[in-house]
């Protein structure tokens, strides 16, 4: 039987205090990996790395959608960033 997964559109706050966005299916893996240094060759010398935002999305072509355009997006409008899936329409 096929399971369909969740995606997510995350945003997280790097030890530097910088903003890093990205999208996985399994978003508590995908921080454990960022925080051992090997999630992204961005935030490997940013760790800790702590979770601020995560949206939830249908699939991984909506995920890829709204993570290019949350990167589009200064850091303070990031940070105050909300999202419904109308948007991606």
């Amino acid at each position: 039987m096929d399971t369909i997964k969740q995606w997510y559109v995350y945003i997280l706050e790097c030890s530097d205090g910088t903003l890093y966005t990205g999208c996985t299916n399994d978003i508590d893996r995908r921080l454990r990996v960022h925080n051992k240094g090997v999630g992204a060759k961005y935030t490997k010398g940013r760790t800790p790395v702590v979770l601020l935002r995560s949206f939830k999305v249908k699939n991984k072509s909506q995920a890829l959608k709204l993570e290019f355009k949350i990167k589009q997006l200064p850091k303070k409008e990031k940070l105050s960033f909300s999202f419904e899936e109308n948007d991606l329409i």
